[in-house]
């Protein structure tokens, strides 16, 4: 298998002190390594892995979960993944998708060479995040640089990631194509933001995206809290606070409530998760305070809302599958030859 990209030493050492290209740069290397993953799933060169959906949501220790896919493309060395159902290895060449609320453990390992890279992908609240990735030290990848692209059609993203996860458990006999089709339309989307989408979100990155990125990573985390962000970019609480509502026009509180609920809508249409399970895996230490904030975003409690998804299922099942002149059918269909099939046997 060869790797999607080739890296020398003079090329690592053209990296600054903090391990970042420039912007122009870092941009190039995204589009050329998708356009060179484009063209090894053309050439049937692209190896595909995907582990089981199994243990979603859970809090396992050195474990860690989204509650949208990440999808990795490994360039150098070995990116090793453990899940709550097996492992894992992503070798140069291949890619691989974690699927959403998937808990897994991230360990990697340099080449022969001490070389480690690969490309991250990843999805929160519209925006696309890509960055490369290496082995900062003890096995732990560490980001290079990250880039943010606005992505206002993200839920596209996200069930291409998924409706992938699904076929490649399946045995269909056209699963192959499946597979190829989707992850072509995917790796497209990929490049257009690279090509389109860049200039005007990357003009400033700013302490917002960046915000928001780190909600993402941390939404399960009780401490998670607009201090605990202030800290990690290095400003004061007041200041993220004010800039964050000033460029979203949403308070940042407001925010990080509203991503834990639509992460609870996500666990409560998915799993069968009990209610508090379901707050301890959205930060929330306290069931009752849970079922209060989710309340105040979705009118209902957890539980209601459970019960509205049963009772939406039960209505679809109660409308009629064809709708006639005369008549209303809520069959399936009949096969063109069973009605001569039982006449005759009659």
């Amino acid at each position: 298998m060869e790797t999607l990209t080739h890296y020398t030493q003079d090329r690592k050492a053209a990296l600054n002190l903090s391990g970042r290209f420039s912007d122009n740069q870092n941009r190039a290397e995204l589009r050329q390594t998708l356009t060179e993953v484009l063209e090894n799933l053309t050439k049937n060169k692209l190896r595909i892995k995907i582990p089981k959906n199994a243990g979603m949501l859970q809090k396992l220790p050195n474990m860690h979960y989204h509650f949208k896919p990440e999808v990795f493309f490994q360039m150098e060395g070995i990116t090793h993944f453990k899940f709550p159902e097996g492992k894992i290895e992503v070798h140069p060449g291949e890619l691989c998708i974690i699927p959403s609320g998937l808990p897994h453990m991230e360990h990697v390992e340099s080449d022969r060479c001490g070389n480690f890279r690969n490309l991250v992908v990843g999805y929160y609240s519209n925006t696309v995040s890509m960055h490369f990735a290496f082995e900062k030290d003890d096995g732990r990848p560490e980001i290079e640089k990250i880039e943010f692209f606005d992505a206002p059609d993200l839920e596209n993203f996200v069930s291409l990631c998924d409706n992938l996860t699904k076929v490649y458990h399946t045995d269909s006999p056209a699963k192959s194509y499946v597979i190829s089709g989707v992850l072509t339309a995917l790796l497209g989307w990929y490049i257009n933001l690279v090509e389109q989408g860049a200039n005007a979100i990357n003009q400033d990155v700013g302490k917002v995206f960046k915000t928001k990125w780190i909600v993402r990573e941390e939404i399960s985390n009780p401490k998670l809290n607009v201090k605990s962000i202030a800290d990690r970019l290095q400003c004061s609480a007041d200041y993220l606070s004010h800039l964050f509502h000033q460029e979203t026009g949403e308070k940042l509180v407001h925010y990080i409530q509203r991503m834990r609920v639509k992460g609870a809508i996500y666990a409560l249409e998915t799993t069968s998760l009990y209610v508090s399970e379901i707050a301890w895996a959205t930060g929330y230490t306290d069931a009752a305070y849970f079922a209060k904030v989710f309340k105040k975003f979705m009118g209902m409690t957890p539980n209601d809302y459970r019960q509205s998804l049963d009772r939406n299922h039960q209505r679809e099942e109660s409308i009629p599958k064809t709708v006639y002149f005369d008549r209303e059918d809520f069959s399936h269909g009949t096969p063109a030859n069973t009605e001569t099939t039982t006449q005759a046997s009659a």
